[in-house]
């Protein structure tokens, strides 16, 4: 509100009262006029004034140099990310163990739930776990076995195979001395049977020659009876004819002993023969033998019989495998049932009661970090054509008259406060209003003193240095 102070007028004073003539040569008539002077304040209050004047003058110059240089807006708060503590499970609650506005720590036990049936759920799986693995245990031991059993079943075979083939090489060794020992029994009744021929045929000579002999020696003793001739001619006629008969005899003999050579002979080559078919025989029952080897050295060298026991015992250690996830689910079952802080921080709002039945994702309590505070400031759009991240903040904290804080930017938001919201503004109708948006900018506060701690919803007045 201005303030104007009029002069007093002029006064009128005739010469007469002050002793001047007047104008026109009377001086009794003359008049002067004069102006009153106005009162001069004291000295002091001009110097308070110039002072003041100054004062306001510095103040002025630093204000619009300040006010050039910064960016500056009272729509800002100090904010967190704050943290919600939820249950991964549905259960009842046992035991809450802090309370609200109470700092704690990363891994602090805030809230224990009820964990009979996790951990009767655990031990049933750990049962059917260890059950399994006994089956698949077994399955194993089932794989090694059978393997041991197809080896041996593969080297008793293969010896039966080499075991047969021997006997089919010795058969048939057999078959050809018993086929040799027939050939030579054959040729043996040829010869014998020729002995036989030859010796028959000496036996006519001798009989003939024995009945000249006998006619001579008859002949010759008819004369020494009739004295005709010496008793002497009739010893030479009796040696010659038993010469005679000695060797009809002989000839006898040498049939004789002929015919048995023959049928000897013969006996010999009827076994050969017997022999032969013997062998051959073996060899046909050898080679059934190395065909029944072969068919069990097949059926032992077959992996069906592995491939199967092995596919078993995988299955088993694959269900192992399967009722593990299901341990290790039960574990994390009955880890679940301890709510542990993830932060440093203190606990904000708690809406959790012992005996409360809680779900997933309730809120139990809320979390504030702690030494990660920012500052939210909420800059219109036509402020921030020089902010950039890293920039110096000033910060004055309404709560802490008097104390300046520092920080920087850390980064500025991408869209607009009203971008986020759930429901946008949309203007459709026919008239338009511009309303000048306001961008979030995220501060960062540089070594807050500890005597002097932020709280998540302070309200602060921030200036960016947009020069620097």
């Amino acid at each position: 509100m201005e303030t104007r102070t009029e002069a007093p007028a002029p006064r009128t004073v005739s010469g007469e009262s002050r002793g001047v003539p007047p104008a026109g040569g009377a001086p009794a008539a003359t008049e002067v006029t004069t102006t009153t002077k106005r009162r001069r304040p004291p000295v002091w209050v001009l110097v308070i004034a110039a002072i003041v004047i100054i004062a306001a003058l510095i103040w002025g110059v630093r204000y619009f140099a300040y006010a050039s240089s910064h960016q500056t807006t009272d729509d800002a708060r100090v904010d967190s990310d704050i943290v919600t503590v939820s249950s991964k499970i549905s259960e009842r609650v046992a035991q809450v163990l802090v309370d609200a506005n109470q700092p704690v720590t990363k891994g602090q036990v805030l809230v224990r739930l009820d964990d009979t049936d996790e951990l009767a759920a655990l031990q049933q799986a750990r049962a059917a776990l260890d059950a399994q693995r006994a089956q698949a245990r077994a399955a194993q031991a089932n794989v090694d076995l059978t393997r041991a059993q197809v080896a041996a079943q593969t080297t008793q075979g293969a010896g039966g195979v080499a075991a047969a083939q021997s006997a089919i090489q010795n058969a048939e060794a057999q078959t050809q001395s018993a086929q040799q020992q027939a050939d030579a029994a054959r040729a043996a009744i040829g010869q014998a049977q020729a002995q036989l021929r030859v010796a028959q045929s000496q036996v006519p000579s001798a009989r003939a020659a024995l009945a000249r002999a006998t006619a001579d020696y008859n002949r010759y003793a008819a004369l020494v009876r009739t004295g005709d001739i010496a008793a002497q001619q009739l010893d030479a006629q009796r040696a010659a004819l038993a010469q005679a008969q000695a060797q009809y005899q002989g000839a006898n003999d040498n049939v004789a002993a002929a015919q048995t050579a023959v049928s000897q002979a013969q006996a010999r080559y009827t076994a050969a023969l017997a022999s032969t078919t013997a062998a051959s025989a073996g060899i046909g029952a050898q080679q059934g033998q190395l065909q029944t080897a072969q068919g069990r050295l097949t059926e032992s060298d077959n992996p069906y019989r592995v491939s199967t026991t092995q596919a078993q015992a995988e299955a088993a250690f694959a269900q192992a495998g399967s009722l593990q996830a299901q341990v290790k689910a039960a574990q994390d079952r009955v880890s679940y049932t301890v709510i542990r802080s993830p932060i440093d921080g203190t606990v904000g709002e708690k809406n959790v009661e012992v005996g409360a039945a809680i779900t997933p994702a309730q809120s139990l309590m809320t979390l504030v970090p702690k030494n990660k505070l920012y500052i939210t400031a909420n800059y219109k759009e036509t402020q921030l054509g020089k902010v950039r991240v890293g920039q110096p903040v000033d910060i004055k904290v309404d709560a802490y008259k008097g104390t300046l804080f520092h920080g920087h930017v850390e980064a500025i938001a991408p869209a607009s406060q009203n971008t986020f919201s759930l429901v946008p503004a949309q203007n459709a109708t026919g008239n338009f209003v511009k309303v000048t948006q306001r961008i979030p900018v995220r501060i960062v506060v540089d070594d807050p003193p500890p005597a002097l701690p932020l709280r998540v919803g302070m309200s602060v007045e921030t200036s960016i240095a947009i020069n620097q």
